[in-house]
Parts: structure tokens; C-alpha cells; sequence
């Protein structure tokens, strides 16, 4: 299962950080760098358990 996961990481990892990086896009924020860079940190580490559920939930994975 951790091979599963390891291979869903980077997708997850892209989409949640583009998702995070366009939200914080459109809330239009003129505070800088900042907030974009703690969206994407954010989105990233979110992207780990993520991937662990995703990877969980596909069949056959883990049953060795």
C-alpha cells in the first residue's frame, strides 16, 4: 500500500496545492507572498494522509 501511496502523493500533492494556491488567488489578498506560500505548505500536508486514504480505499491494495 505505501507504493500505491507513494505514487498517488504527487498528484494529490499538485491538485490540492493548485486548488489552495487559486483559492487564496481569488480572495484577492494584497498581503503578498505569504498567504500563497502557507496555502500550498498547507495543501501539502494535507496531501499525505490524503494520499494514505486514497490508497486504502483502491481494491486489492494491502491484502499482501
Amino acid at each position: 500500500m505505501l507504493k500505491i501511496a507513494l505514487v498517488l502523493f504527487p498528484v494529490i500533492a499538485t491538485t490540492l496545492m493548485g486548488i489552495a494556491v487559486i483559492a487564496v488567488l481569488t480572495m484577492d489578498i494584497q498581503a503578498g507572498t505569504q498567504p500563497i506560500a502557507l496555502a500550498a505548505l498547507a495543501a501539502l500536508v494535507l496531501s499525505v494522509p490524503a494520499s494514505w486514504f486514497i490508497a486504502r480505499q483502491i481494491p486489492g491494495v494491502g491484502k499482501t
